[in-house]
């Protein structure tokens, strides 16, 4: 990948994070970005093909996420950073829920999902210190994870606030065992 196209596809991906598909403007980023327009068209040709782009970045990142997550001990304070550095990953997760009517949005996210998703659960499980069966952590991991995407925003997305979700999901979890 070229870097100019690298530069588009990451200005790209906090825009798509933070406003969505909506907020993907050629006009607007090649502003943002002090670029023409044309260099735009040139690297994509078509905003169907940047978007392509930027639901393939999601996944590198997604894997990039699972391998920090692997390596992480626990939820506070090991996971908790991990979640913080990546905040914008997260936010383009929260946006692929919000339009997962969109089929390749959907596609997307049940990958990002499947990478990051197990190495959560098997941390989760070891930090929360409960016998509940890997189905019902599964099952609690869903609802948790509809939950945090529901109420994570770009201002909110810190490690206190992310700190006292999980200080609380915790507390919900050990009243099931």
């Amino acid at each position: 990948m070229t870097e100019a196209k690298e530069i588009w596809i990451k200005a790209g991906y906090e825009v798509f994070a933070i406003s969505g598909d909506k907020g993907l403007k050629v006009e607007t980023l090649a502003r943002k970005l002090t670029i023409s327009k044309s260099s735009f068209y040139h690297h994509f040709a078509e905003m169907e093909i940047f978007i392509d782009h930027l639901l393939a970045y999601h996944l590198t990142q997604s894997v990039i996420v699972a391998e920090k997550e692997g390596k992480a001990e626990k939820i506070n304070p090991d996971l908790i950073a991990i979640l913080v550095e990546h905040k914008i990953d997260l936010l383009f997760n929260r946006q692929l829920r919000i339009k997962q009517d969109r089929d390749s949005y959907k596609k997307t996210l049940t990958k990002s999902n499947e990478v990051i998703g197990q190495g959560f659960v098997e941390l989760w499980a070891k930090d929360l210190n409960v016998t509940l069966t890997q189905k019902q952590l599964e099952g609690l991991f869903v609802l948790a994870l509809e939950n945090f995407f529901l109420q994570i925003n770009y201002d909110n997305l810190n490690a206190e606030w992310l700190a006292q979700y999980f200080d609380n999901l915790k507390k919900i979890a050990q009243r099931f065992d």
